[in-house]
């Protein structure tokens, strides 16, 4: 989850450095060329910040949003690229999440102090232009802070490099680089400290090597405040595994209809949660299915993973704003790959795994937009960019955004009446203004709710005005 692909090392650079050629829309063009000097700085330039300024204290929730993949709309054909920006604008505000290196963005440090922030730059300039909140997180380290080799055009693109973790003796360094980003990019309140431990297990031991991510974390989180205390921070980023009931490794006290937690991840982020220098909302990541892709009892049904995992965590945390970093719902194939269910289905259960991860206390939550340089685009937010006609609305945009609004941060729920002879197969989300309804069966089927009775299609997501 949350990987980018194992492709030869030329072709992943080439097409995630997002250098030159491709022009970019109207709009970015601008806000890269307000930006002033630093924007856009090469390796060799300097880590001077933008004249963008932070709008006033920020909260510790952002909402719904995405996180922004190995393509988006900060490049392709001007057209498109201006049709995405355009697209969100209309959503001002909505939450725009982007790491550091990998996933587009380029090595932020080649050398020590040696930055190269073009492709960040670019990525940050998309949110801005389009008026969301950014977020960032501080996931992946240059090759030097991992016995790699430093400099410009040696970066190791590799899978296993891009998903290694600096070395102890450059846990500083990776936290200065944190606060060198926090510096550039005064307007971003929210970071996430790491990506899904990525590089911390411990082959030895079979388990999560805690005490290094935790150490880590630490240094960042006090850099970070260093630059300025109404800066968020979050962790651990963990993958909520969860196995079958039988697997030696299940938990015994955290189970259910969908499966048993993996002990060892419980482990992890109980050892985080009481060594951690400070918090300001804990964020996870994880799928309603176990790891070895079972959907139990059924894909909707699973998504009740997502809510007794966020209780969970919230009760650990005493509280503390819960994040969903990714989230899962469609098991993928080898590739990783999700395109074995049609459009409403894979909307259908979206919709029901984002209702279960508000019922387990979360409101904030990021889809990882599965976004393609060319071609058809099962499960992304928009078409490809790459020709005139492409960045056009996708049904799972529509579900984001629509929630996005419907339920913010500090929303307050209402109850909301489903008859008795269809609560088995719908599933519903309300306020006192608006009611989501999903209906869960791949058949047309009538249904009261709200005192409203009405014909649902087949896997139908439907929003009702109160």
């Amino acid at each position: 989850m949350g990987r980018p692909d194992g492709d030869a090392r030329r072709r992943w650079r080439r097409l995630t450095a997002l250098f030159g050629a491709a022009l970019a829309a109207p709009a970015l063009v601008l806000a890269l060329l307000t930006a002033g000097p630093g924007g856009g700085a090469r390796d060799g330039g300097g880590p001077s910040g933008t004249p963008a300024a932070p709008a006033g204290t920020p909260g510790p929730d952002v909402g719904w949003g995405f996180t922004h993949t190995r393509y988006s709309a900060d490049q392709g054909a001007p057209a498109a690229t201006a049709r995405v920006t355009r697209l969100l604008g209309r959503d001002g505000g909505l939450a725009q999440n982007q790491h550091i290196m990998g996933w587009g963005a380029d090595n932020p440090e080649p050398a020590r102090g040696r930055y190269d922030f073009a492709a960040l730059d670019r990525r940050v300039g998309l949110v801005r232009a389009s008026g969301g909140t950014p977020v960032i997180t501080l996931c992946c380290a240059p090759d030097w802070m991992k016995d790699g080799t430093a400099g410009a055009g040696r970066t190791d693109w590799s899978r296993a490099a891009l998903e290694s973790a600096p070395l102890p003796g450059h846990y500083q360094d990776f936290a200065d680089l944190a606060a060198t980003v926090a510096r550039r990019y005064p307007d971003v309140r929210h970071f996430i400290v790491w990506n899904e431990f990525k590089g911390f297990w411990d082959d030895a031991r079979s388990r999560w090597d805690y005490e290094g991510y935790t150490r880590m974390y630490d240094l960042v989180y006090k850099a970070l405040k260093n630059v300025d205390d109404d800066i968020m921070v979050g962790g651990p980023y963990l993958v909520m595994d969860s196995v079958g009931p039988h697997d030696p490794n299940a938990s015994r006290t955290l189970r259910g209809p969908w499966g048993a937690m993996d002990r060892r991840v419980l482990d992890a982020f109980a050892y985080w949660n009481t060594h951690r220098a400070g918090a300001d909302f804990t964020v996870v990541d994880g799928s309603s299915y176990t790891r070895d892709d079972a959907l139990s009892p059924d894909e909707f049904a699973a998504t009740g993973k997502l809510t007794a995992v966020g209780a969970w965590v919230r009760r650990q945390t005493r509280g503390l704003p819960l994040w969903w970093a990714e989230y899962y719902v469609e098991p993928g194939d080898g590739d990783g790959a999700r395109t074995g269910w049609s459009g409403p289905h894979r909307v259908a259960v979206q919709a029901t795994g984002m209702i279960a991860m508000v019922r387990g206390g979360a409101a904030s939550g990021f889809y990882w937009n599965p976004e393609r340089r060319t071609g058809p685009c099962p499960g992304c937010l928009w078409s490809p960019t790459d020709t005139a006609g492409g960045g056009r609305e996708l049904p799972l945009y529509d579900l984001v955004s629509r929630f996005a609004r419907a339920f913010p941060p500090g929303t307050r729920y209402a109850t909301v009446s489903v008859a008795p002879e269809d609560a088995p197969h719908v599933r519903v989300l309300a306020t006192r203004r608006s009611v989501l309804v999903v209906n869960t069966l791949g058949r047309r089927t009538g249904v009261r709710v709200d005192g409203r009775r009405f014909t649902m299609g087949a896997y139908e997501v439907r929003w009702l005005d109160r």
